[in-house]
């Protein structure tokens, strides 16, 4: 393995980095060819962190196995896939801050298809959500279209659901490792995707879920796609986020409306506000999603 992929997911390992301090080596040495060689004095400059805390990220250095956890990996199947390496997603590596490592299970190809589609929405949806969903989403998966959603219960789960029953494809995206799926219902439809699909994180396999992945997850379901699917959110929910940050990306997003006494639909409707472009069959969707594609 190249040294420099290695050393970038042997500092995605360290609990400890974020995303900018990882961005601070690279910064500092693009080849990361001196990464074991500094004193906690160094990475406390480097990594403008107390001292000891530059001692702590030393101490992680010099013990996480690295090459025993990649041996382990691939006789799991699960493929570490860098930010250098040429199977990491385009229009991934576009957004601000894009994820440094993709941990994989699955079929690595469906990062190429073209047209992908996220979907996101509440987790308490009405039958109304999974009626609109039947309506807009199944016409397109009969053109290949490839689903991005994130596992979650309610409208992610449908959407993930409907691709494998018109035999398309989806790509999940965790908030948590391969060794700790959530949310634990969902275990089952996870090792369908990883079989037959494509399962994602940027989190290592051993990572437990935590309440600020969530949020940080979104950036990635909006940042494969040309463009976002909202299917019932509530305001301030993470569906609202995943949309936001799809139009902070330039991304399309698409919203489907719904009844105005609707809480669950409040969250849609104000997009359509800001500008999201109303949905109501998937020729709104597929016009769109064309004209983005020519413009890139």
């Amino acid at each position: 393995m190249d040294e420099l992929r290695k050393k970038i997911i042997h500092l995605s390992h360290c609990q400890l980095l974020t995303w900018k301090q990882i961005f601070s080596f690279l910064q500092h040495d693009s080849s990361l060819q001196h990464l074991y060689n500094y004193s906690p004095n160094d990475l406390q400059q480097i990594l403008q962190v107390p001292f000891n805390r530059a001692c702590q990220v030393k101490k992680y250095l010099q013990t996480i196995p690295i090459q025993d956890i990649l041996n382990k990996y691939e006789e799991q199947s699960i493929y570490c896939i860098t930010i250098i390496d040429d199977e990491y997603p385009h229009l991934l590596k576009n957004i601000y801050d894009p994820p440094w490592v993709l941990f994989c299970k699955g079929d690595l190809s469906l990062f190429q298809y073209k047209d992908c589609l996220s979907v996101v929405g509440t987790r308490q949806p009405t039958q109304y959500g999974y009626n609109a969903i039947q309506s807009v989403l199944a016409p397109l998966l009969h053109n290949q279209f490839v689903i991005v959603s994130g596992l979650a219960l309610g409208i992610d789960t449908a959407a993930h659901q409907l691709a494998i029953a018109k035999q398309a494809k989806t790509i999940a995206v965790l908030g948590s490792g391969f060794y700790n799926i959530y949310p634990k219902h969902n275990l089952p439809l996870a090792n369908e995707i990883a079989h037959n699909h494509l399962l994602v994180s940027e989190y290592p396999p051993p990572t437990k879920p935590a309440k600020w992945h969530f949020p940080k997850r979104n950036r990635i379901i909006s940042g494969l796609t040309s463009g976002t699917v909202v299917v019932q959110a509530k305001e301030r929910s993470g569906s609202f986020i995943t949309a936001d940050q799809a139009l902070q990306q330039g991304r399309e997003v698409f919203a489907i409306p719904g009844p105005i006494t609707d809480d669950a639909s409040k969250g849609v409707n104000k997009l359509i506000q800001m500008g999201a472009k109303l949905v109501q069959n998937p020729t709104d969707i597929i016009s769109e999603l064309h004209r983005f594609q020519s413009h890139r």
